[in-house]
């Protein structure tokens, strides 16, 4: 399983917000890059990392802080937040970016997903699922829907999709430990590769998670306040 440690940007801060709730953002680290390179000199060999303005706004905002961020620490980089066209895409594909995450966009607009897919592979782009119990959540999670999570998952299979990402929106930045029972769930549901998002706390959701035979866990809150050592996470997926 891949340890992905998580940046959240807004304003071009580092920030972690509580169940998704921009009011609730909080800074966590100075700057961006020594986060990055705290990172690499843990083990870490991806990141995730969130344009929580482009989120909320449906366009790219703090892709320049991004890019430099990523071109600083030389880690592959997963990037979410504000994707919503071709265009959207091939930017950060060119611009040192190893995948980006579709959201807002693929809930609403499959056939955008499909063409990604034919233009980039499906290792160059991932499929967020944010979900509210059980329910799909769009724009910056700001606006629910009444789609089941599941049954989205298999609508992106069917796409072409190969990477999912699902985050359960109570838990996230709450450290309340990982849907287990969902992500098993999914994991199920479907033959993509699934990275788990919200809630994870310490060791013990790293070793829960990796028992469910999981693509990867992201961790943010949880590194920012020390709850769980990063370098610990990743000898313990690499099976050192």
């Amino acid at each position: 399983m891949i340890i992905f440690p998580a940046i959240d940007l807004k304003n071009g801060e580092c920030v972690r917000l509580k169940k998704g709730d921009m009011n609730t953002s909080e800074k966590v680290a100075e700057s961006p890059v020594d986060t990055a390179l705290s990172f690499a000199a843990s083990g870490a060999q991806w990141m995730h990392m969130v344009d929580l303005d482009g989120a909320v706004r449906g366009e790219r905002v703090n892709h320049g802080v991004i890019v430099e961020t990523v071109r600083a620490c030389g880690l592959k980089a997963e990037v979410g937040g504000g994707i919503r066209t071709m265009a959207d895409m091939e930017y950060y594909l060119t611009n040192g970016i190893s995948r980006v995450i579709l959201g807002s966009v693929a809930l609403k607009n499959s056939a955008l997903v499909r063409e990604a897919m034919r233009e980039f592979g499906g290792e160059r782009v991932a499929v967020g699922i944010d979900a509210r119990a059980g329910m799909v959540a769009a724009e910056g999670w700001v606006e629910d829907s009444s789609v089941d999570y599941i049954e989205l998952a298999k609508r992106m299979e069917d796409a072409g999709v190969r990477y999912l990402i699902y985050t359960d929106i109570g838990r996230d930045g709450m450290m309340a430990g990982a849907d287990l029972e969902g992500l098993q769930r999914l994991n199920e549901a479907v033959g993509c590769y699934v990275t788990a998002s919200g809630g994870i706390r310490s060791m013990e959701d790293i070793r829960a998670l990796s028992a469910l035979d999981l693509y990867g866990a992201i961790c943010g809150k949880s590194i920012y306040t020390g709850s769980l050592a990063l370098a610990e996470a990743v000898r313990y997926c690499k099976g050192e």
